[in-house]
């Protein structure tokens, strides 16, 4: 039989890795001479770098760049052996992560350090860019990345801008004097897994500004904002950014990537899936297994399960989730196409004996579903 591994992290508790190694154990000691293909994924998020880095067979690439609030520090992005596919997260540079509570307010943060680790990408060879969006501190439209390959944003009067959410409403023109000539030669990819129009009530400001900061007076003079640099954007460049679905991703980096980045907005488990080859993984596969540290009903909007169902269900493979606990109906399975789907707790306990547990627990799992699998064909 072949079986292709493909889950999601357990978070605090196994890595994607380690779920494949477990999952392993318990179907070879049943049966012995299976093929076993390991391919462990992630969403965009958090801890997908990791991942990546395993499929790219990347590098760490260290650069100082400015943080949110334009002090120096250290960011990390990778590259891929041969230098032409980088691989960057928006957090390394201008997360929240690196912020304390009382600095939090995205009517100041800027995304520059995310375009500096873009230009020393291009400056390294990429001719690809993966740009994961998750986890950002800011609100800027996009100014901030936009600022560091070469865009100048002008108030009525021509004078420069800084990149920050507060300018938004200030923005008049703007300005192309020396565009990273890079960007014409480079494909650019950015993970979005939300579907935000620029502004209004559902819009960057007032759906992730209040949690970056923002208090509700400056939630509304950031999506005045928000909307007034659409406007210049229409103006300058002929798009309407208010109809791109997922423009109001990471504080408007969503619209910021597609206009200034010319970038192609997609799910982030697809682009993991692309990277990891995970199509052609698939043929002549028996069963895949799939699973994460919850199954509930977030599963349906963007997580590493439903990427790996829809190829699944492509194709006609049947799929088990194995998770560390499940919040989920039978008519919720049905719609997503699982087969098998089950909490691989052993007993009653707190959260940390679960963590504790999770391996052992996972290769029993395995090894059950096995012994059915083996039963069922006798």
């Amino acid at each position: 039989m072949k079986f292709v591994l493909a889950p999601d992290k357990y978070k605090g508790s196994l890595t994607g890795f380690q779920f494949c190694d477990a999952v392993s154990n318990g179907i070879k000691m049943v049966f012995p001479e299976a093929i076993i293909i390991k391919k462990p994924l992630a969403d965009g998020g958090d801890g997908t770098i990791e991942v990546v880095k395993e499929y790219l067979n990347a590098t760490h690439e260290s650069i100082t760049v400015a943080d949110p609030l334009f002090r120096e520090i250290s960011a990390s992005y990778l590259l891929s052996e041969d230098k032409s596919i980088a691989f960057i997260e928006m957090s390394e540079a201008s997360g929240y992560k690196l912020l304390d509570k009382e600095e939090m307010n995205c009517m100041h943060t800027t995304s520059l350090g995310t375009g500096q680790m873009i230009v020393d990408a291009l400056h390294k060879g990429a001719k690809q860019i993966i740009l994961g969006i998750g986890g950002s501190a800011t609100n800027d439209g996009g100014m901030g990345m936009a600022t560091a390959l070469g865009y100048d944003f002008l108030d009525k009067d021509g004078n420069k801008l800084s990149p920050i959410g507060e300018n938004l409403i200030k923005v008049n023109k703007v300005d192309k004097p020396k565009v990273n000539n890079g960007l014409n030669d480079v494909e650019i990819k950015v993970a979005c897994d939300v579907n935000n129009p620029l502004y209004g009530k559902n819009g960057a400001a007032y759906i992730y500004g209040p949690q970056k900061g923002a208090s509700i007076e400056e939630v509304k003079f950031l999506d005045k904002g928000l909307e007034n640099f659409a406007k210049i954007i229409h103006l300058d460049f002929g798009v309407d950014v208010q109809n791109i679905s997922g423009a109001g991703a990471a504080g408007g980096m969503g619209a910021g990537a597609k206009i200034f980045l010319n970038a192609v907005l997609t799910s982030g488990v697809d682009l993991v899936m692309e990277i990891a080859n995970f199509e052609s993984a698939l043929t002549d596969t028996d069963w895949i297994i799939t699973g994460e540290g919850q199954l509930d009903g977030q599963t349906f909007s963007g997580k590493t399960i439903n990427g790996v169902l829809k190829s699944a269900n492509k194709k006609k493979i049947p799929v088990a989730a194995f998770c560390g606990s499940m919040d989920i109906s039978v008519d919720e399975m049905k719609a997503l196409g699982l087969t098998y789907a089950i909490s691989i707790l052993n007993e009653i306990g707190n959260l940390d004996d679960a963590k504790t547990n999770s391996y052992k627990n996972l290769e029993q799992a395995s090894y059950n579903f096995a012994n059915l699998l083996k039963a069922a064909k006798t």
